[in-house]
């Protein structure tokens, strides 16, 4: 399955009727996985990250691997709702909101979500914060979730990151816990079922983004690796230093370093609890069983070349594009259920790109309505012109109220 599609079949469809409020059956299986099930996993994970920044965050590249869908089943009839059409409204945004902005203004809900991708090396996709009970929620493509070139359950080292700007994480970084999709996407790699829902822990962030581990020696201290700055390090004794260094942490998130005496110190790196990802930069709603033809935003980080060689995008900041969807249908990709949307974004970066319908500037707020997990050139002029999403329905709606009932915590 290649993130480059071939589309056909494009068909234009009909203006969207009025969203309503009736929750739909879940409809089909739901798969389930654990990515980080204790908070000393999560908090290596975040030191992971966090110890080397050049190399990781700041190094990640976008996602963009090729994959071969082999999968013995896929949906069929179309991008039709299967039950009533439905909405769950935006965190924050329950109650009827009159203000409006003439200016597109970028949600603080979308970021990149970074993970070590099937080739062992720091990848990036983007996702976005929805509703969810516990405001803990996090929707991306399912190919940014699991790893469906090595066959195994999950991506590791998963987190989100929303606002990321060139190794900056605003509001912390948070730890995934579990991961949910589709039972047909889990096991056939169906491309109709292409999302995921992961449930976040509190999100953990440094006390300063200082100077780079490892480079400066602190004062008083002699010999050995240092930091000029230790607000963020805490002074522990030799038998938690070795305790915390047991637990599978990575270079640069301890220290041991001499005084002028000799003696060892030691020094575990202290993470600070960030709250709630939901309560730091909301969360979109949730709209399904809508019918084709709606407009929608697409909000993501676009990176890469054009077929052409033209390099539109960086990947650095957040970009938009707008349309109405339409049924589309690729060769590339086994799927029957999936809508389209014209845009210039690329396809490295923007995997997993939030598609928002009745965006609301002045909130910042929407309801998520698809997730871009390829781009076409549809008038092969070497120019990339479409986004594809999966249609989100009652299915859709399934796995989503699975994940969005539980809890998950601290781990600070």
């Amino acid at each position: 399955m290649k993130r480059t599609l071939a589309l056909g079949g494009v068909a234009a469809g009909l203006l969207a009727s009025a969203i309503v409020t009736q929750p739909a059956a879940a409809a089909g299986d739901v798969a389930s996985t654990p990515l980080a099930s204790t908070g000393i996993a999560a908090k290596n994970i975040v030191a992971y990250w966090y110890a080397n920044k050049a190399a990781n965050l700041v190094g990640a590249t976008p996602y963009d691997v090729e994959t071969q869908v082999v999968g013995k089943h896929v949906s069929t009839g179309g991008p039709t709702a299967d039950t009533k059409p439905g909405i769950v409204p935006a965190i924050g945004d329950e109650k009827k909101v009159t203000s409006v902005s003439k200016n597109v203004n970028l949600p603080k809900t979308t970021g990149k979500v970074f993970f070590i991708g099937a080739d062992h090396k720091p990848h990036w996709c983007t996702a976005t914060s929805v509703q969810a009970a516990y405001k803990n929620l996090v929707a991306t493509a399912g190919h940014c979730v699991y790893d469906v070139v090595n066959n195994k359950a999950t991506l590791d080292k998963w987190v989100f990151v929303p606002g990321y700007y060139q190794g900056k994480t605003p509001w912390g970084i948070y730890v995934g816990k579990q991961a949910f999709t589709h039972y047909d996407f889990d096991v056939y790699e169906d491309g109709d079922r292409n999302y995921a829902f992961v449930t976040v822990y509190n999100g953990l962030k440094a006390p300063h983004d200082g100077p780079a581990f490892g480079k400066h020696v602190p004062k008083g201290y002699t010999g050995g690796d240092g930091w000029e700055d230790l607000g963020g390090w805490v002074e522990v004794s030799k038998d938690v230093y070795d305790d915390y260094f047991g637990f599978d942490t990575f270079i640069g998130d301890t220290a041991k370093v001499k005084d002028w005496k000799g003696n060892w110190h030691y020094f575990v790196w202290k993470f600070v609890d960030a709250g709630r990802l939901g309560d730091n930069v909301g969360g979109q709603g949730l709209a399904y069983n809508q019918k084709i033809g709606q407009s929608v935003y697409v909000f993501g980080y676009p990176s890469g070349k054009h077929p052409d060689g033209n390099h539109a995008y960086s990947g650095h900041t957040l970009k938009w594009s707008y349309g109405k969807t339409f049924a589309a249908k690729a060769s590339d990709i086994k799927a029957e259920e999936i809508i389209g949307i014209k845009s210039s974004f690329t396809g490295e970066g923007s995997l997993g790109s939030a598609w928002i319908a009745q965006y609301k500037s002045a909130r910042r707020l929407g309801y998520l309505n698809g997730v871009t997990i390829g781009v076409s050139d549809t008038d092969g002029n070497k120019r990339y012109d479409t986004s594809v999403s999966p249609y989100f329905d009652g299915e859709t709606f399934g796995v989503y109220k699975a994940a969005a009932n539980l809890w998950s915590g601290s781990i600070a």
